[in-house]
């Protein structure tokens, strides 16, 4: 969705005009920041303090310009580890102060010569906390940024935007995921073998498994069972990932033929959608979703409130308060958003699979949920012991 020319950094400091355009008409003016040219997108705020490269290149933003919250961005540049994946997938990107040099002993570069170089239209110096509650009243939205010597006027621009895709009915997991399939190895001695559905996924959250002793197969999100079956998985893993998961009708047959087998199961962000969907529960599009990383959410299992980091715009329609029957056994909501009763996590009771809607990997923090990656090599633990013990019996 993006048209950009990356120019040189004298042309970039120049900072041509911008004019950042929403659906329903209203506009910002400021400057190009990143690549100079036109961009859309849905247009989504981020409320995170710090990093930013890690939003960048998160996969789940595909198809988004993201404005950041935080007033002044950039300020420790880009370096070359915290990277969640090989590019930046956002459409566009918005901030208000950008940091003319950036100060930090990873620094490589900077925030702007990163976005121009990987060709991201982006604008600064206008009003986020303006625009932020616009996308608060109004919802999230489609948006353009034009800029450049010839901007077209604000009818033109505007009928542009509402051109744009829109991302309710968007099946784009597909786009984003792993081609072909890898092996992240275990971090010293191996204990399981998990098969990861990459939806989407980010680079630490196999990290995150590895470091558990957990040897993961990263798998396409066009697998089949008979390729995830093939490496004889302890577990399996469904990921993050952008779009509508009403779109997602593989991923949803996938994993219905894993719970199905009972194998340990756990999903994150898309993830936790699409076991909402394989339970049998309905989707919907949160009026400006939950993103950033400082979420309010409760571990209903521990009462334990944890703050986290989120990134989406769907959510799942299941009863709070209720155990609802299954095709695969009871199931309930194990998390909850303290701030507006958003279902943030699924559990079922009788056989072990469960999922958050947020990201326990957290990269760039908060790591208050990273026990969720213990709670899954838990479910492994004992359905191994269990299987054992059934093997002993037979013998």
């Amino acid at each position: 969705m993006t048209t950009s020319d990356q120019g040189t950094a004298s042309q970039r400091q120049k900072a041509a005009p911008a004019v950042l355009v929403l659906e329903d008409g209203r506009t910002f003016r400021g400057r190009a920041y990143g690549a100079v040219g036109v961009t859309f997108g849905e247009a989504v705020f981020s409320t995170g303090m710090t990093g930013y490269q890690e939003t960048l290149t998160d996969p789940s933003y595909h198809r988004q310009v993201v404005v950041m919250t935080s007033p002044h961005i950039g300020n420790t540049g880009i370096n070359d580890e915290d990277m969640e994946s090989r590019k930046i997938w956002v459409s566009g990107y918005v901030v208000r102060d950008p940091a003319r040099v950036p100060s930090n002993w990873r620094s490589r570069r900077s925030l702007d010569e990163e976005l121009a170089a990987q060709g991201v239209v982006g604008i600064s110096g206008i009003d986020t906390r303006a625009l932020t509650r616009h996308l608060r009243e109004r919802g999230a939205m489609r948006v353009g940024i034009f800029s450049g010597s010839a901007l077209p006027d604000e009818g033109a621009m505007l009928t542009e935007v509402r051109q744009a895709p829109e991302m309710k009915g968007a099946s784009l997991y597909e786009e984003v995921a792993t081609k072909e399939a890898y092996v992240v190895p275990a971090v010293g001695e191996k204990k399981f073998t998990v098969a990861a559905i990459d939806l989407g996924i980010k680079g630490m959250t196999p990290h995150r498994m590895a470091e558990r002793g957990i040897e993961v197969h990263v798998l396409p999100a066009t697998a089949t069972v008979e390729e995830i079956y093939a490496i004889a998985p302890d577990g399996v893993f469904f990921s993050n990932g952008p779009g509508d998961p009403e779109q997602a009708e593989h991923p949803v047959a996938l994993m219905r033929a894993v719970l199905e087998r009972k194998t340990p199961l756990f999903g994150i962000c898309f993830g936790n959608q699409i076991l909402g969907r394989a339970l049998g529960f309905g989707t919907y599009k949160l009026k400006y979703g939950h993103r950033g990383i400082n979420q309010p959410v409760q571990d209903r299992t521990t009462g334990k409130v944890e703050v986290t980091a989120h990134n989406h715009g769907f959510a799942v329609d299941a009863p709070l308060d209720q155990v609802s029957e299954t095709p695969y056994g009871r199931a309930e909501v194990s998390h909850v958003c303290l701030n507006d009763q958003v279902v943030e996590g699924l559990q079922l009771l009788d056989q072990p699979a469960f999922s958050v809607q947020y990201h326990p990997e957290a990269a760039a923090g908060p790591h208050d949920a990273a026990y969720l990656f213990d709670r899954f090599t838990s479910l492994m633990n004992t359905a191994s012991t269990n299987t054992v013990q059934m093997e002993g019996q037979r013998a």
